[in-house]
């Protein structure tokens, strides 16, 4: 069987463009799953959200951040690319960092360039380190990988904390360095977009983020001008959001859900998602 990492590699390296839904919660992972995706992206912000009620400020623990990625791992059995912030301090902490992440059984991470505590890509204020710096925690990044096929993805986020043409330069040093792809955040036009993986010669990563900084394009749209990658990161919690507060609201006013029973699982159907009987085999083989 295919190791996930190996798989993952592939999958960017292939021709057609790799689309990653992103999610923070295990039963969404395993729906995206489901669904036929072939890979999928933990959201860094949607676990701050959903653990903490907090926004992306690097509230969240390495601790914390791999306890979520472990569990996503397990629930979807799909390669999972995952948000490692900065890499929760310096280059050795970097390499901890790493380890921790591949013993979860993910097969790629992305680090950044912000100093900590970070903020999130589409946010102003952000401050960087310098690129030395960067530069040294990609290399022990690469150093403390078990497994050669674990994704190591360079994020610069100096586009908005100092502009494109030094975002720019950082992502050829990040490139140089050995990072297997490169993120780009919050490019503002499409022909910034445009010019970013034609300037590269390393695969390219798209963060699609709903009405933040970036044009949003579509996948194909993406892929015909050269993204091997997308993340689709935020979106699915934010929808999610939108939907509940819908339907809380509607029972906080006529006091029944009847209204929305067209619109959520049956019993059956979400005990079918998550596989109920499978476990009631399970139980039966083992005398339960």
């Amino acid at each position: 069987m295919m190791k996930h990492t190996t798989k993952l590699r592939k999958l960017i390296e292939a021709e057609d463009i790799l689309m990653c839904p992103g999610t923070y919660d295990p039963l969404m992972a395993k729906l995206i799953k489901r669904l036929g995706f072939e890979a999928m992206y933990m959201t860094g912000a949607g676990v701050s959200h959903s653990s903490l009620a907090m926004p992306d400020l690097g509230l969240t623990t390495m601790t914390e951040m791999v306890h979520r990625a472990t569990q996503l791992a397990d629930a979807s059995g799909l390669p999972l690319i995952c948000d490692a912030d900065t890499g929760y301090g310096n280059a050795l902490n970097v390499m901890r960092t790493v380890r921790e992440y591949e013993r979860a059984g993910v097969a790629g991470i992305h680090i950044e360039d912000q100093e900590m505590p970070k903020r999130c890509g589409h946010f102003m204020g952000k401050s960087l380190i310098e690129t030395d710096e960067m530069v040294g925690k990609l290399k022990a990044a690469l150093d403390a990988r078990q497994d050669e096929d674990f994704m190591i993805i360079a994020r610069t986020d100096a586009r908005t904390a100092v502009g494109f043409d030094e975002a720019l330069d950082r992502a050829h040093a990040y490139a140089e360095a050995g990072a297997d792809v490169i993120f780009f955040e919050s490019p503002r036009s499409v022909e910034e977009l445009t010019a970013v993986p034609k300037a590269i010669d390393k695969p390219v990563l798209a963060n699609m983020v709903e009405t933040g900084l970036t044009p949003l394009l579509s996948a194909s749209e993406l892929q015909d001008l050269g993204y091997g990658v997308v993340i689709f990161a935020g979106g699915l919690a934010r929808f999610l959001a939108r939907q509940a507060e819908g339907f809380l609201q509607n029972l906080k006013n006529t006091g029944t859900t009847a209204a929305y029973m067209d619109r959520m699982n049956s019993f059956q159907e979400q005990n079918d998602l998550l596989e109920l009987p499978k476990f009631e085999e399970m139980a039966k083989k083992y005398g339960l």
